[in-house]
């Protein structure tokens, strides 16, 4: 298992540079340059001085591997002595405080800093929605498999049809009007300076009501989701021979069904999970702007609107390098859960 592990990360690293050249290259075909939002009185001498002084009048390759070599070495590195409070660059030479970073366009500050403070927002919410919503759908769908065409599972297709076919900005309002407008019980939209104080009720019980219709929303989709995955992998489960032999030998119905089925019904369900959870670092573009939340989709809205390139260019390549991370993390439980798998 060690020796998979491994290689699947040796073999992630030409993946994140062939993506890197990737996601450089199309972000750099896009019109538009450090200077394209500034004012119009500034004189073409100055602009050009800006342009030279970012590097943007390099050639394509020496931009693209200096930017490499700033997302992939400089910022990891500054982003282990800020949390740790040591100087890694002191060891060749560096110093930490001059270190280059990748600096957006239209903040002139470092572009991960600006993800750094947006992140908890976008983890808070999509991280409990996707949270919820696979607790209550995993259950469900077995439940519903289970007992196929009974009520129980017919009421539960209708709401997981509705669900999902429903979108975000059908329901987000809906739920903004009946909750906050006509009876006033939870806040309008999400406050992202608000600063949980654990030791206090009244700050953790705010984060509650502000959290309880952007994670509602984001828990029914997930679960929607989550749910039609988990009801047809447990029905496809349900007629393989393992099960009739663990029925055969006296095997409860309900050991048959948490340690047999349902267990070997996970793997498309984990295989989803491993394929939504970078998406809560992406941001729900569609639920921040509703409801206001200062996370990561809105900045990426932003920045596009803003033509800040490095910043997109950053957030994408982050985005793209998480999805590759949790394939290789998908892969290692298909082991755990499957014990007939083995990567020998």
């Amino acid at each position: 298992m060690l020796q998979y592990i491994f290689r699947r990360l040796a073999l992630a690293i030409p993946t994140l540079v062939a993506i890197s050249l990737v996601v450089f290259a199309l972000l750099d075909l896009a019109p538009g340059d450090p200077t394209s939002q500034l004012p119009l009185t500034i004189p073409m001498e100055m602009r050009e001085n800006i342009r030279e002084s970012l590097g943007y009048n390099d050639p394509f390759f020496i931009r693209w591997v200096s930017w490499l070599n700033l997302m992939m070495v400089n910022e990891p590195i500054h982003l282990i002595d800020s949390k740790l409070g040591v100087c890694i660059s002191d060891l060749w030479g560096s110093d930490c405080a001059t270190a280059d970073r990748i600096i957006s366009w239209q903040s002139r500050s470092p572009a991960l800093d600006t993800v750094y403070e947006r992140l908890p927002q976008t983890v808070w919410v999509l991280g409990l929605g996707l949270l919820f919503g696979v607790i209550i759908a995993v259950p469900i769908g077995a439940i519903q498999a289970y007992r196929q065409y009974s009520w129980f599972d017919n009421v539960g297709t209708v709401i997981t049809m509705l669900g999902y076919s429903v979108p975000v900005f059908v329901i987000g309002p809906i739920f903004i009007w009946l909750f906050s407008v006509k009876n006033q019980w939870l806040p309008t939209f999400y406050t992202t300076t608000h600063d949980v104080q654990w030791t206090s009720w009244s700050s953790i019980w705010f984060q509650i009501k502000q959290l309880a219709m952007p994670v509602t929303v984001l828990t029914l989709f997930n679960a929607a989701t989550f749910g039609r995955f988990a009801r047809a992998s447990v029905l496809e489960n349900l007629n393989q021979g393992y099960v009739r032999t663990a029925r055969a030998k006296g095997l409860s119905e309900v050991v048959v069904m948490n340690r047999h089925v349902v267990r070997n019904s996970l793997i498309p369900v984990v295989t989803l999970l491993a394929l939504s959870i970078p998406g809560i670092f992406s941001g729900a573009i569609i639920t921040e702007n509703i409801f206001r939340i200062n996370g990561l989709g809105q900045l990426l809205l932003l920045s596009i609107g803003q033509n800040d390139l490095p910043m997109v260019q950053s957030l994408v390549f982050i985005f793209a390098a998480l999805t590759v991370l949790f394939n290789i993390v998908a892969d290692v439980l298909y082991g755990v859960l499957d014990p007939r798998i083995r990567y020998d």
